[in-house]
């Protein structure tokens, strides 16, 4: 795991970042809400757009991307709360530690931005999910939201899990 590198991607990087994605929802479609052929149809500025709306952060392993996760701003907050999304790992990675090298990076940089909490939808019957998210200090919350996506593994429905990015966080957010 030593070999993987996470870095960000910025707008100039659009053609890196959209090349990952639609390997994302070509492998893995139904975790995702947008379908392929949606965002195949996206043209270049919309996906510049897109670079400039959030901050992507790109696992590498000797020039390969093996994982992309995004940090944008959590719904109707002032600026204290980052939302944690569109996390995939290539198959082939999975269970290697990428993800969580690409959720640590995502957190320290939340951090560095001022964000007290770092918010992640998961799938409420998603167990896999739900224990990795744990496992990196996630706490459950009580607010739920129906899927984007509903698939057999992640039911209907998704928890809020709250990352405190600082010793003294203050109030869990109001999402």
């Amino acid at each position: 795991m030593s070999d993987i590198t996470v870095r960000a991607l910025g707008e100039a990087d659009w053609e890196e970042y959209r090349s990952v994605r639609l390997a994302a929802l070509r492998e893995s479609p139904e975790a995702f809400v947008a379908s392929l052929e949606e965002e195949q149809a996206y043209d270049e500025s919309a996906w510049r757009d897109r670079m400039n709306r959030s901050q992507r952060l790109l696992a590498v392993r000797q020039g390969e991307a093996v994982g992309v996760v995004s940090i944008g701003e959590g719904e109707g907050n002032t600026g204290e709360v980052g939302e944690l999304f569109g996390l995939w790992v290539a198959p082939d990675y999975r269970g290697s530690g990428v993800a969580t090298l690409l959720v640590k990076e995502a957190a320290s940089r939340a951090r560095t931005s001022g964000r007290r909490h770092l918010v992640y939808w998961v799938g409420t019957e998603n167990g896999r999910a739900v224990a990795f998210a744990s496992g990196m200090g996630f706490l459950p919350t009580d607010y739920r939201r129906p899927m984007g996506v509903v698939s057999a593994d992640d039911g209907d429905e998704e928890i809020a899990m709250v990352l405190p990015l600082h010793e003294e966080p203050g109030p869990q957010p109001r999402l």
